[in-house]
């Protein structure tokens, strides 16, 4: 989405708008650095004071982190993503658990029915970077493959919610998957996703939600 100017009146929710939608719509991803105030200010053909206003109610409302010296950058997708983050983080880890089994199930089952040629090729090839990655036992690699391939699985299900809040959920559940592996990768347990990717991939609902409540029982478990 290009950014428009924008001369009318309200100034202030009209550019608020604009810089949720490119939040929003992924323009600016998560972590990354949005233009400066002057550069806005310009693009948007308003003037800074404007742009200060919008930019710090989308920072209080948790979608942009503004930090001293460094820029603003872009923290959540929406105020509904950045409330659950918020909660997850003052949550014990058991709730988070819980809460991320029903979303994974769910997005398992609806992956089935709605994915396409493109979220196979994707999740076949993330599955592959997982395994590579633990075979080789690379931790931080293998965390950020087993994030990947889950985030890819919740895409799948074309249910624009449910991924944006299992990225939050997947975010705030990285330093507990991380404390849980342990120092040495090879000497972990390895819980294979593989089957419960291929229930997805053949389209089978049922199979691909069992196969994920599955594993998610050996995490708790372990």
């Amino acid at each position: 989405m290009a950014l428009q100017s924008t001369r009318k009146s309200a100034l202030v929710d009209q550019v608020i708008e604009q810089l949720r939608q490119q939040i929003s719509d992924g323009e600016w991803g998560l972590g990354s650095r949005i233009p400066t105030e002057s550069e806005l200010a310009e693009l948007l053909g308003v003037g800074r004071n404007t742009i200060r206003e919008g930019v710090r109610a989308l920072a209080h409302a948790g979608l942009l982190e503004i930090r001293q010296g460094a820029g603003t950058f872009v923290v959540g997708r929406s105020e509904v993503t950045a409330a659950v983050r918020r909660r997850i983080a003052a949550s014990p880890a058991s709730d988070a658990m819980e809460v991320r089994r029903g979303l994974e199930v769910e997005a398992a089952r609806l992956a089935a029915h709605r994915r396409t040629e493109a979220d196979i090729t994707r999740l076949r090839i993330l599955l592959a970077e997982r395994e590579a990655t633990h075979e080789v036992g690379d931790t931080e690699a293998f965390i950020a493959a087993d994030i990947a391939l889950h985030q890819a699985v919740a895409e799948a299900s074309h249910n624009k919610l449910l991924a944006e809040l299992y990225s939050e959920l997947a975010d705030s559940l990285r330093e507990t998957v991380r404390a849980g592996l342990g120092p040495v990768l090879a000497e972990e347990p390895h819980i294979d996703h593989t089957r419960a990717i291929e229930a997805i991939i053949a389209g089978d609902a049922d199979l691909a939600a069992a196969e994920t409540a599955a594993y998610l029982r050996l995490l708790v478990d372990d």
